[in-house]
């Protein structure tokens, strides 16, 4: 939600200028993303100067940006009154004489980078920003990826890029200190009174999460996918918001295509939808298309979204047509997932370890013993979900778009702990609020799967093979760091062609091939 270069020791008189907050001798500047759910302000008792941009919440007047005159009493009660802030911040402090501190809030909606070079910080929610800052590939982190067992942390997959996570503090004086945060507590499942009311605290935790914010539904999108988690939400802001509401999603391909279209339109049909509903077919704009700007060469993270030739042609018709905000139904497995103690097949699945692909190098097999190590610890927004939101932000910001996240919402975190086994297995609480507005089985107990896994299939085998098979001829920093080895590589795929195509450990190959367009794009 923000870039910033800081010159810590240097003069910090800091003044607003109308987009940005800069210091009077030029030497840092904090520039805010400037969205309608996004606000500004700073205060200084003349010894200390507190800036904060973070999201906007409801029913309070929109905070003047200029920087207010404090007394250190005030400021004091100020400072430890930003750090309660419901919604996303990021807060920096500097003082005369002393290092900058920065510092994260919980529900991170949107990422923050930082890098240094000769005394001076820098920052930014857009990774490319930094990208004359990467040095090198982080063999963890790069192994982490390639075997789909990603981990929130500080680290990125490029050495000198740092990720601040949320609740953590960052200290530059010339060297940079990120602090993580003590362990966020977390509640267990509890029992039920007969009357336990679920689906009504269900609804009433949906509303909270938008009426945290000023919400505006003429200028805000929902994700409709035909999925439990994106249809919960989306179903119950129509009925709250009737003939309001825009929708959007990726049409997927193979089994479950027509179950798709049929579901979305029973969805749209019962429910009091606006008008408008944008559909990306993915058949005609599947990932890995030349026209990606992944393959065209431009400098895009490698944590944005995967399908990203596709989302971003949705994004851009939600924008055509007047959205700022998109809603979301990310999070919405993590809060009604089973634990490894309830479930057997979850304990495997998090047991099972994919670390004999072939064409995994011998420098990543030999990080992957230390690929736990300087994590984050347990956060408040589960770790999993803050990795997807940092997917889905930067594709949305670039073209003035504000992601919103229900799911992510403390009230909803805390009623997916409070679940009993028997509301979460199987998406049930999901499943019986959709039932509960009057929506068929085919909508509730969907028959058929809807996945990209064909998208990906058809993907890899119409566009990655011959991106593999360049990454061979023409070398790539993966080969290069010994983190990718090239022959096994090329005997997978000899092999793609002649044998069945299987999900779990041929998909991976995506990951190949955005790590090497990522290393690429930032390392030449």
């Amino acid at each position: 939600m923000l870039t910033l270069r800081l010159t810590p020791y240097t003069s910090l008189r800091w003044a607003w200028n109308g987009t940005a907050y800069t210091t009077d001798d030029h030497a840092s500047e904090i520039r805010p993303y400037q969205h309608p759910l996004v606000e500004q302000l700073a205060i200084s008792d003349t010894h200390r100067t507190m800036l904060i941009v973070r999201e906007r919440a409801a029913d309070r007047p929109i905070c003047a940006p200029q920087v207010r005159a404090v007394t250190p009493a005030e400021y004091d009660q100020a400072t430890d009154a930003a750090r309660r802030w419901p919604l996303d911040y990021v807060m920096i402090e500097t003082r005369p004489h002393h290092p900058v501190r920065i510092t994260a809030g919980a529900p991170r909606t949107t990422p923050l980078y930082l890098a240094h070079s000769d005394g001076v910080l820098h920052g930014s929610w857009e990774m490319a920003d930094l990208r004359s800052f990467a040095t090198a590939l982080s063999p963890k982190e790069t192994a982490r990826l390639l075997i789909y067992r990603p981990r929130y942390g500080a680290e990125t997959l490029f050495t000198g890029i740092h990720r601040l996570t949320e609740r953590a503090v960052a200290t530059f004086g010339g060297a940079l200190d990120l602090h993580y945060p003590e362990p966020a507590l977390h509640i267990r499942p509890r029992a039920l009174a007969e009357d336990g009311g679920v689906l009504a605290a269900f609804t009433e935790a949906i509303d909270n999460a938008f009426d945290r914010r000023p919400f505006r539904p003429d200028t805000t999108a929902f994700h409709l996918t035909g999925g439990f988690d994106s249809g919960t939400i989306a179903t119950w802001a129509a009925h709250r918001w009737p003939g309001q509401l825009s929708t959007g999603a990726l049409l997927v391909i193979g089994a479950g295509r027509k179950q798709q279209l049929r579901r979305r339109k029973q969805l749209r049909d019962d429910l009091p939808f606006g008008e408008r509903d944008f559909l990306v077919d993915c058949q005609h704009y599947p990932p890995l298309h030349p026209n990606c700007a992944r393959v065209r060469g431009d400098v895009i993270s490698p944590y944005e979204e995967p399908l990203h030739y596709p989302f971003a042609q949705l994004t851009a018709q939600l924008v055509s047509n007047g959205a700022r905000a998109l809603v979301t139904g990310l999070g919405g497995d993590e809060m009604v997932a089973l634990s490894a103690e309830e479930s057997d097949a979850v304990a495997l699945a998090n047991a099972h370890i994919t670390e004999k692909l072939p064409w995994l190098g011998g420098r990543a097999r030999a990080a992957l013993e230390f690929s736990e190590d300087a994590i984050a610890p347990p956060a408040v927004v589960n770790s999993m979900t803050l990795l997807s939101l940092e997917t889905t932000a930067p594709p949305l910001l670039r073209v003035g778009v504000w992601p919103l996240h229900p799911f992510t919402d403390p009230d909803m975190i805390r009623l997916g702990e409070e679940l009993p086994m028997h509301w979460r297995e199987f998406k049930s609480l999901q499943r019986r609020q959709l039932a509960s507005l009057g929506l068929s089985e085919d909508v509730t107990n969907p028959v058929e799967r809807e996945s990209f896994v064909w998208l990906v299939e058809h993907s890899l085998k119409t566009y990655g093979v011959p991106l593999m098979r360049g990454m061979l001829a023409q070398g790539s920093p993966l080969f290069d760091a010994g983190l990718v080895d090239p022959d096994g590589l090329a005997g997978t795929l000899d092999e793609l062609g002649r044998q069945p195509y299987d999900e779990e450990y041929h998909a991976k190959l995506l990951q190949v091939i955005d790590l090497h367009l990522a290393a690429q794009a930032f390392l030449s």
